[in-house]
């Protein structure tokens, strides 16, 4: 490396660097139609003044920038050259200068790349990666807070996924809708009824998220997505007292992260049957709607099926919060009680019905969320129920030498349970294993950092992780690897979790920036009913869609991207119709949400 001093600090691309300000009324970086296609050709132009030949291709890096100190990588494709230089955008002067690595094939995109680290620069301003033969990479930012605005927005789209509420302008912006299924009137299905609650009883669940591009309501689903929101307040309580989100709630005392998951919390515990404790799998019409708005959605709602997956989950999720509302007595006075109560009731319901997998009935054609195998959920269950109330029989419930360690996701949730055990380490009884749990948690985290070490994009994912989800899937593998961070302190684990947010935010195959209205292409057609259906050119912001996913489906997709075994990482779609790989849903966003809170936490010094 040959760093080039600049003799003055650069002025900062504030527009650039705040591109979704969600306290200022829901507005993302593409609120102007244009702005994508903007950035994209003031990009092209760069790149076409920096060379008169053919390029190559594009150099490809997180499209947002880097905090000063952060590893900084970018890829650029298969050219003579060998060396790079880092561009101010101001004065088109490098600033930087460095040697490339050597050029090698990552098979999952079937591409030859090589490596550029000018991880070295750490001066403030906004730049541009130019190597000869190649295009430009897209402007970026160095500064600090770099992803407090995509940690804002990528919150924000919990709220405008709330059901049984309007997002009013002052909140949402554009986005801005009536109020969609209230369900205050909702019926027992038959696969649910009771002697207590026969088919066709009424009940109350309002509030809640909408899962994905759907209205259904899940909780084995929104379960996954609302533990990561309260680890990410747990983990990093500093970061987010001070995050004004501009939700409905913002401007108290209390978390807008909490405020926001206690809209899915309250729907949470109405899914719980009072009178024996297990909990119903979903809410949902018997049909997906069409591409209308929630509103319009007026299709009878039911809840279905109780079952183990559902009434664990939900036992593990209540354990959790009853230990963060605690902390917010003042505000959510005897509810931190109520919900521990809840959650030894679902355990205890568990207990007695082990092995009740969900079945998709025949009138129900919404999306399933099946699982068969439990282990996981038991010991994540009662990993939290001992974490909340210090009783060693949980622990022993958990059976955690049989349990191994994961990417989590929401049929695996094993990872979860040693997330908590590691956070709460100093906090455990004596019968805790912390060298199990130091082991598990580091073991996992080095084998994720390999990856990233041998793969010739830099980041650690390899051809089988490209599945439905598969962004999802590398945030969570984010999240995970940050987890030995705590116990070392060794920055390659918070240079992985960076690897894995580039990868999301640009350094990818496809050139997308996954999440909508951050980064110089980001998707522009999700599948999503209000974004599809509001008339507003651009999508509800803040969503990470799906990603790559080999698995073919019988959407537009699989005629129409490149998938199999020589192209995986390619396989993307950027259309509505494509959702087996253009969908959004929380379980997806809520990685993203911790990931860049994490980060900010830890580049400021929290």
């Amino acid at each position: 490396m040959k760093p080039l001093r600049i003799k003055a600090a650069l002025a900062l691309c504030s527009a650039f660097v705040l591109a979704s300000c969600g306290s200022s009324g829901g507005g993302s970086s593409n609120s102007n139609p244009s702005s994508s296609a903007s950035s994209q050709s003031s990009s092209e132009a760069s790149s076409e003044s920096s060379s008169s030949v053919e390029s190559a291709g594009r150099i490809l890096l997180n499209q947002i920038g880097f905090a000063p100190q952060a590893a900084k990588v970018a890829v650029v494709p298969e050219v003579s050259a060998t060396a790079f230089s880092v561009i101010n955008t101001d004065t088109e002067v490098a600033v930087l200068e460095g040697e490339l690595s050597a050029f090698s094939e990552w098979t999952p995109a079937n591409q030859v790349v090589a490596q550029a680290d000018f991880s070295d620069l750490q001066d403030p301003g906004t730049y541009v990666i130019r190597v000869a033969g190649a295009e430009d990479s897209d402007p970026f930012v160095i500064a600090s807070q770099p992803y407090k605005a995509l940690n804002i927005g990528a919150l924000k789209a919990f709220y405008f996924n709330r059901a049984s509420s309007a997002l009013a302008a002052e909140h949402a912006g554009d986005w801005a809708r009536a109020a969609g299924h209230p369900d205050t009137d909702v019926l027992v299905h038959a696969s649910a009824a009771s002697a207590e609650r026969p088919e066709g009883t009424s009940i109350s669940a309002p509030k809640g998220w909408y899962d994905a591009g759907d209205f259904g309501k899940y909780i084995v689903n929104s379960g996954i997505s609302t533990y990561t929101l309260l680890a990410a307040l747990e983990h990093h309580g500093a970061f987010y007292a001070a995050t004004d989100a501009g939700i409905p709630e913002s401007g108290n005392d209390t978390p807008d992260i909490l405020e926001e998951a206690m809209w899915n919390l309250e729907w949470m515990l109405d899914m719980q049957d009072p009178n024996d404790g297990g909990v119903y799998h979903k809410l949902t019409t018997k049909n997906f709607a069409g591409a209308v708005m929630p509103a319009e959605g007026t299709e009878p709602r039911y809840v279905v099926q109780k079952g183990t997956s559902a009434t664990l989950n939900f036992a593990a999720v209540m354990a959790v919060a009853s230990r963060v509302v605690a902390e917010h007595e003042a505000v959510y006075s005897g509810l931190s009680d109520d919900m521990l109560a809840a959650a030894q009731s679902a355990w205890q319901w568990a207990q007695a019905n082990p092995n009740v997998a969900y079945q998709q009935p025949e009138d129900i054609q919404t999306g399933g969320y099946g699982d068969s195998r439990f282990e996981d959920e038991f010991a994540w269950a009662a990993v939290e129920l001992y974490i909340t109330t210090g009783d060693d029989d949980y622990l022993q419930a958990a059976n955690l030498e049989s349990i191994s360690n994961g990417v989590p996701g929401w049929a695996n949730t094993d990872g979860l349970a040693w997330v908590s055990l590691a956070k709460h380490r100093a906090n455990l009884t004596a019968a805790a294993d912390q060298a199990l749990i130091e082991s598990r948690i580091v073991e996992l985290a080095d084998s994720i950092v390999a990856d990233m070490n041998s793969s010739a994009y830099g980041v650690p994912l390899v051809a089988g992780n490209f599945y439905w989800g598969s962004n999802g899937g590398a945030l969570n593998k984010a999240m995970m690897v940050l987890q030995a961070y705590d116990y070392s302190a060794d920055m390659k684990y918070v240079n992985a979790a960076q690897a894995l947010l580039d990868y999301t935010l640009g350094r990818n195959p496809t050139e997308y920036s996954y999440v909508t209205g951050f980064g110089a292409r980001p998707p522009m057609h999700i599948h999503h009913r209000q974004s599809e259906a509001d008339n507003v050119v651009d999508p509800v912001p803040g969503f990470l869609a799906g990603g790559p996913n080999t698995n073919a489906q019988n959407d537009c997709g699989a005629d129409n991207y490149p998938y199999g075994d020589e192209a995986v990482a390619r396989a993307y779609l950027d259309h509505w119709c494509s959702y087996s790989t253009n969908e959004v849903t929380i379980n997806w966003n809520a990685p993203l949400v911790y990931v860049t809170g994490a980060l900010e936490s830890i580049y400021g010094g929290e």
